[in-house]
């Protein structure tokens, strides 16, 4: 949730985020390859970077959050009201993230995770005590109440009170928790500031959500002439401009919800409800967000080593993308960064991978990007003199030589390793060092290892991509 913008330290941690989550991964990747993603190629997507290359930065974390609800709510009998409220949430966010479009505010993608939030406390209830959220339904619906009147009736707290205190406790920004404030049910003026923006998003996405089921009812069209009547002045849309919207973000909508398994959700439906004497004080025990379930991630066919069997595969299709990114013309050099780093990391199975480049100020090389295993602390700790000596990594650089080190313990090659090495990475078994350098003149290098020794080692068709995805990085380099 730190991740406000798509600058390049954001979108690294963006990456890590991703990828220290399989079944996240995997997910983010199979929506990137739906019909209505996937690039004019046809290739397949196979990285986080290219993901978000492909699907912008600000839809990737949104459509992580989501996931990770959809993911962490636990499982019960009621799986159909929680998946109604779920749906509700992420239709609300797809309208969000197109509002967001049309913004002149900075950093507006942050509606759409507000959107996301609007209905927490209804998602919560329906997943926690059904009983308390059915009695909630029933007062909506037969006594004409509000839902925030019924909720307060029913819990001592509205809905939005209720969330508001869960999102405090997952440490959720102030900004993304004030835009949960309840507005007036009469007609909105035009924001003065970003905060008051982000309120009437968030406001407009969670009732427009409720008619995107009914995108083609006839009682719809009363329904959005109430919204512009409300919103219409408020967010500069006209009548024209919400059917338009709803019809986007209901094609948007469909493919995220197809992704999850949420599509043919059902209107929600109040039950008769049962006697119980729970409050919010004692749902909000409930309410942390429980670690995933290892036995439901994934698993990749790989050596003992960690090296996925395919790695021909994945490092060719990195190469791909890497080459469609410089091509395209749209790339920036960090994006392309992490696109090499991450094909590296995952095509050979490394546990951490990093840019390590060439500091004149301070006469070190440092590595300036890192992904993988504790990636934070391990880039804060890699740094080592330009001053020459007779180590493993000066040698690489003098020589300007590719190293694939498959046992890092031989006799021939420890002694070589600099004690900053040991000192921060003690279990490294197996690595690789490839050097930057263009014209005789050193920029920096790329660096990988694994815990584990790697026996296999490094087929020539793999060092062949390498080498390829190592030149690449080279030309970006010397483009900017």
């Amino acid at each position: 949730m730190q991740l406000a913008s798509s600058n390049d330290e954001a979108l690294q941690e963006l990456t890590n985020f991703v990828l220290s989550d399989v079944a996240l991964t995997q997910k983010i990747l199979r929506l990137s390859n739906t019909v209505s993603y996937r690039t004019a190629s046809g290739r397949q997507i196979s990285t986080i970077s290219s993901a978000i290359f492909l699907l912008g930065f600000d839809m990737v974390k949104t459509c992580a959050l989501a996931m990770l609800l959809v993911d962490r709510l636990p499982d019960n009998n009621h799986a159909q009201s929680v998946r109604f409220e779920l749906a509700q949430a992420l239709r609300a966010s797809v309208i969000g993230r197109q509002l967001a479009r049309r913004s002149h505010f900075p950093d507006s993608e942050e509606a759409a995770i507000t959107a996301l939030f609007k209905n927490l406390g209804q998602l919560l209830v329906a997943s926690h005590d059904h009983d308390v959220y059915n009695e909630i339904n029933v007062l909506t619906h037969a006594a004409n109440l509000t839902p925030a009147r019924a909720s307060i009736q029913v819990l001592g707290c509205s809905y939005d009170q209720l969330a508001v205190t869960v999102l405090q406790d997952w440490k959720i920004s102030d900004t993304l928790i004030h835009a949960l404030t309840p507005l007036s049910s009469r007609t909105l003026k035009a924001p003065l500031n970003r905060q008051e923006w982000m309120a009437q998003v968030a406001s407009f996405s969670a009732e427009a959500a409720g008619l995107m089921p009914h995108l083609y009812d006839a009682k719809q069209l009363t329904d959005n002439q109430a919204l512009v009547t409300r919103f219409g002045a408020a967010l500069n849309l006209d009548k024209a401009q919400i059917d338009q919207l709803f019809v986007a973000a209901s094609e948007e909508a469909h493919i995220l919800l197809d992704s999850m398994g949420l599509l043919s959700v059902p209107d929600k439906q109040a039950e008769l409800p049962s006697d119980t004497d729970s409050s919010a004080e004692n749902l909000l025990n409930d309410f942390l967000l429980a670690s995933p379930d290892p036995d439901s991630q994934p698993t990749i066919s790989c050596h003992p080593s960690g090296k996925p069997i395919n790695a021909h595969a994945l490092l060719l299709a990195g190469v791909q993308d890497v080459t469609q990114m410089m091509g395209s013309g749209h790339g920036k050099l960090n994006e392309l960064i992490m696109q090499v780093l991450e094909t590296l990391y995952q095509g050979m199975g490394f546990r951490f991978a990093t840019l390590c480049m060439k500091d004149l100020k301070t006469e070190q090389y440092r590595a300036r990007v890192a992904i993988g295993e504790s990636h934070a602390a391990r880039q804060a700790g890699f740094r080592f003199s330009t001053t020459s000596t007779n180590d493993i990594f000066h040698l690489a650089i003098k020589n300007n030589a590719d190293l694939m080190i498959a046992d890092a313990t031989a006799t021939k090659i420890y002694p070589l390793i600099p004690s900053w090495h040991r000192q921060l990475l003690p279990d490294t078994q197996s690595f690789i060092v490839l050097p930057l350098v263009i014209q005789e003149k050193v920029l920096g290098l790329l660096y990988a290892d694994r815990s584990l020794l790697a026996p296999e080692g490094v087929s020539a068709d793999e060092t062949s991509l390498i080498k390829t995805l190592k030149g690449l990085l080279l030309a970006a380099l010397n483009s900017r």
